[in-house]
């Protein structure tokens, strides 16, 4: 890992953590595409949006409520860890957004010794139902919340932060504690 790099705006940075990439993991609605954005503004790093690498075709069986199989997750998983693997060969650090609900499916996304952070915005079930029944224009349905839940391992591989109410700010400014990392 070089100790300078260029920062997501091309300025010469050097990362103020130990790590080279972040990824928000978590069910639905928990706020990871949300916290992951400001987080990477925050820290000048890139933001990669998990949701954005998913093949048609787990775009179009998570809009008919049908759960992906792991023959599904595989290949769109590799396709972050891509991602993660360029920032810790020297590409701008990033944070990405990916549910990675299993210990397993972080276990693809990340190699035992890889400088890479999972965070998970923690948030009621209930809260995710309500924050899934409000968004609008996304192809998650949903009627897959309580298969996720059912799936989500939480581990000590995950840094969890309370991220049920508050502000965008605020959230952001509880997982920037969370982490260690200098605040707004």
């Amino acid at each position: 890992m070089s100790a300078s790099t260029k920062s997501a705006s091309g300025r010469e940075a050097t990362p103020p953590l130990p790590w080279r990439a972040i990824v928000l993991v978590g069910p639905a609605g928990c706020g990871k595409s949300t916290l992951g954005e400001r987080l990477a503004r925050h820290l000048d790093w890139v933001f990669v949006e998990g949701d954005d690498l998913h093949p048609p075709g787990n775009r179009e069986k998570m809009a008919r409520g049908i759960a992906l199989q792991d023959a599904d997750r595989f290949p769109w998983m590799e396709a972050i860890r891509q991602k993660l693997v360029a920032a810790l060969n020297g590409a701008p650090p990033v944070v990405a957004s990916c549910s990675a609900l299993k210990r397993r499916y972080r276990e693809v996304l990340r190699r035992p010794g890889e400088a890479i952070l999972f965070i998970w915005p923690e948030v009621s079930a209930g809260e995710l139902a309500r924050r899934l029944a409000n968004r609008k224009g996304h192809f998650f349905s949903p009627s897959l919340l309580a298969n996720q839940l059912a799936t989500f391992e939480p581990g000590d591989d995950l840094v969890a932060f309370p991220a049920g109410e508050g502000s965008p700010e605020d959230l952001l400014r509880r997982l920037l504690a969370a982490i260690g990392a200098p605040g707004l």
